[in-house]
């Protein structure tokens, strides 16, 4: 089977590279594509890649919540599905044109929605739990109904002070998802 994998930020495609190296053989073939970050580069990037059999959006994402008060499986460096997004407007609101755009699962990682934005977002008074990048609704739009999109936690919301993101993520590895890739079909 070949996989693309669409990945943001130039870090999560060296940590994607870094956890096809540690695995020692692999069933899948993997296109690996840095979009961007945004929208419009990740829709640009969904555009131009070639054809496969499964396209998977990889990147981090902030979760809302205090990580000390999250379950296990929403702290720092865990897998979550999005499978249901919306956009996320600049003063807090949600787009009336942003309709939520929902899929079925396919793992058994937790379920969450998230919210894309264009800017970065440091507070919110959104529900805990709610996800928030830059690329989750342009993806959904222009998905096939197979494809699915894996976030890996990095952050959380609203920031108590300011944080320095790629600090934030140096320790987070990619391993976890190539493990999970290999055993979804």
């Amino acid at each position: 089977m070949k996989i693309t994998l669409l990945l943001p930020m130039k870090e999560e495609k060296e940590k994607m590279l870094e956890a096809f190296q540690q695995y020692s053989s692999l069933r899948h073939i993997y296109e690996i594509i840095e979009t961007g970050v945004g929208r419009e580069n990740m829709a640009k990037g969904f555009l131009e890649k070639k054809e496969s059999d499964l396209t998977v959006l990889v990147g981090f994402t902030a979760i809302t919540g205090i990580e000390k008060t999250l379950p296990i499986e929403l702290k720092k460096g865990k897998l979550v599905e999005v499978t249901s997004t919306s956009i996320y407007g600049y003063k807090g609101e949600i787009f009336e044109n942003g309709s939520i755009k929902l899929t079925n699962s396919r793992t058994s990682l937790p379920c969450l929605s998230s919210l894309t934005t264009d800017q970065f977002i440091r507070s919110t008074d959104l529900p805990i739990g709610t996800l928030i990048n830059m690329e989750d609704y342009t993806f959904m739009c222009l998905k096939k109904p197979k494809d699915l999109i894996i976030r890996v936690i990095s952050d959380f919301l609203p920031h108590n002070k300011e944080i320095d993101f790629f600090k934030e993520i140096e320790d987070i590895e990619f391993y976890s998802v190539v493990e999970l890739l290999e055993k979804l079909y």
